[in-house]
């Protein structure tokens, strides 16, 4: 469901992109070519900052939202995933935050206020908050990354889990191209 927001934004959801119709997409959001948007997703930009604006939430190109995540930003903070990222299953993105390319967010996951750089893979059930991480950091299962957290104690991105990011990637993307031949038929 797409829905303008009290401010008056619509959603810019390219025609190439699927959005399942149960996730709802609301306000200033704008979400590029062949965005798979999963079941039960929310992607809210709705509030705004003291001076009454608000920056958008931008999904790029072959980035994956999967069932049940949440993004909103408080006080029309930005957000951005950008190309061929994946946030999975009931993860929640709260801005500001900025999650660069090929960036690989697991189930559960919690992010705000933070900057995930390019290549990074953070496991299920792990919350970054406050920070910057690296290019391919690797952060495990379950663990806390907040300002306190020593960056450079944390294990660069492995083979393994660059593999998994990418066929994840490219999963979601086919699931596009399904999801839009199955749309022509109806």
């Amino acid at each position: 469901m797409l829905r303008k927001n009290p401010s008056g934004h619509l959603p810019q959801v390219s025609p190439n992109a699927f959005i399942d119709p149960t996730a709802v997409i609301c306000g200033r959001v704008i979400i590029h070519d062949y965005v798979y948007v999963g079941p039960y997703a929310v992607i809210r930009a709705d509030e705004v900052n003291a001076e009454g604006e608000m920056e958008p939430i931008e999904i790029h190109a072959h980035a994956n939202i999967q069932d049940g995540v949440v993004i909103h930003s408080k006080s029309g903070a930005p957000v951005s995933v950008g190309s061929g990222s994946s946030i999975a299953h009931r993860a929640i993105v709260h801005g500001p935050c900025r999650v660069d390319e090929r960036v690989f967010i697991g189930f559960n996951s919690v992010l705000f206020n933070c900057h995930i750089q390019t290549g990074c893979v953070v496991r299920y059930n792990a919350v970054v908050d406050g920070v910057t991480l690296p290019p391919h950091t690797y952060v495990p299962s379950t663990e806390r990354v907040g300002p306190d957290s020593v960056l450079s104690d944390f294990a660069r991105v492995d083979p393994a889990s660059v593999q998994f990011s990418e066929e994840v990637a490219e999963t979601n993307v086919a699931l596009v191209e399904g999801y839009q031949r199955l749309r022509n038929e109806l």
